[in-house]
């Protein structure tokens, strides 16, 4: 009797464990500073799964170093579920640019869901004579070396989305990193560089205000909230494509429960109709997937992503 009281109690307790998650405030780590797509994406998903787990998500922005710093301090976490990352497109960029990183992101993380995908969109000055995609690369290649482009970072997605096109287009300009797109948005509306390829959600509102003129997008198809600006596919490089996607993860140990917990709670968000249009009025796509779908995405990710790295000869970091 006393061993089975006791066997209770013990069946008892794990299965209150097992429930108890989360028990207090999640943190969710962003690489990058606020107002980037990395921010926008991280707060309305940190809202959404606040109401539907019951504990508070807590969003802390760790920018530089192209997103390794803030990758190793999730890498290196706790696997009990309660610090996750919301990393991006970064992550398969990292594995070509640096000599030598602290985490190896295919192993020492478990992807939980993919979350958004945006395009970039290619901004100016309004200052700027060229009026049009076309006409930038005409006034780009009559003055070699003296256009300018930000990007936010070396190696980040606004860094290698103008490499491809560079590539491309045999044009010349001087690249500038910032520290995120919100720094690098910050710096052209001053006037103080050429051009961006910004994550679209953080231009989007300066495109609207005329605050600055936009070239083109990134995506395959036009995109919904600005149907007249052009895609590089169809302007200039026929098959151009890129576009920004984000994920949820974990530090890799983390029990299979927890990230199936956090899967169904994060898919859940991603799919209710006022989530979608907070996202979609960002010129952001939802895009929630199972854990096994995004580890195979970083992969195949990591693997393109390399090849253009290298064919851009991006010194290693």
């Amino acid at each position: 009797m006393h061993h089975l009281f006791i066997a209770l109690l013990i069946a008892l307790s794990s299965s209150v464990m097992a429930q108890e998650y989360p028990s207090r405030p999640i943190r969710m780590v962003v690489p990058f500073a606020p107002g980037g797509g990395t921010d926008i994406s991280a707060r309305i998903l940190g809202e959404g799964l606040t109401q539907s787990l019951g504990q508070t998500v807590v969003i802390d922005n760790r920018p530089g170093a192209g997103s390794v710093h803030c990758c190793e301090i999730v890498a290196h976490s706790a696997p009990d579920g309660y610090t996750l990352l919301l990393g991006n497109i970064s992550m398969a960029f990292n594995a070509a640019l640096y000599k030598k990183l602290p985490f190896d992101a295919l192993k020492d993380f478990i992807p939980i869901s993919l979350v958004t995908d945006q395009p970039n969109i290619m901004v100016g000055h309004p200052t700027l004579a060229a009026k049009s995609l076309k006409e930038f690369i005409a006034l780009a290649r009559s003055q070699p070396g003296k256009l300018t482009f930000g990007s936010a970072g070396i190696g980040s997605g606004t860094h290698l989305a103008m490499e491809m096109l560079l590539l491309s287009q045999k044009m010349d300009l001087v690249h500038v990193p910032y520290k995120g797109t919100g720094p690098a948005l910050t710096a052209l509306l001053g006037n103080q560089i050429t051009v961006f390829f910004s994550t679209y959600a953080s231009a989007l509102p300066h495109v609207k205000a005329e605050r600055l003129r936009a070239f083109a997008v990134t995506s395959t198809k036009r995109t919904k909230t600005l149907p007249e600006v052009v895609t590089v596919a169809e302007s200039v490089v026929p098959g151009y494509e890129y576009s920004t996607w984000y994920g949820l993860l974990a530090p890799a140990g983390t029990p299979r429960a927890r990230i199936a917990q956090l899967n169904k709670a994060t898919v859940g968000v991603l799919n209710s109709p006022e989530v979608r249009r907070k996202y979609e009025t960002q010129g952001v796509d939802p895009i929630p997937s199972t854990s096994a779908h995004y580890a195979a995405y970083l992969k195949s990710e990591t693997a393109k992503w390399t090849k253009v790295v290298r064919a851009a000869k991006i010194p290693l970091q």
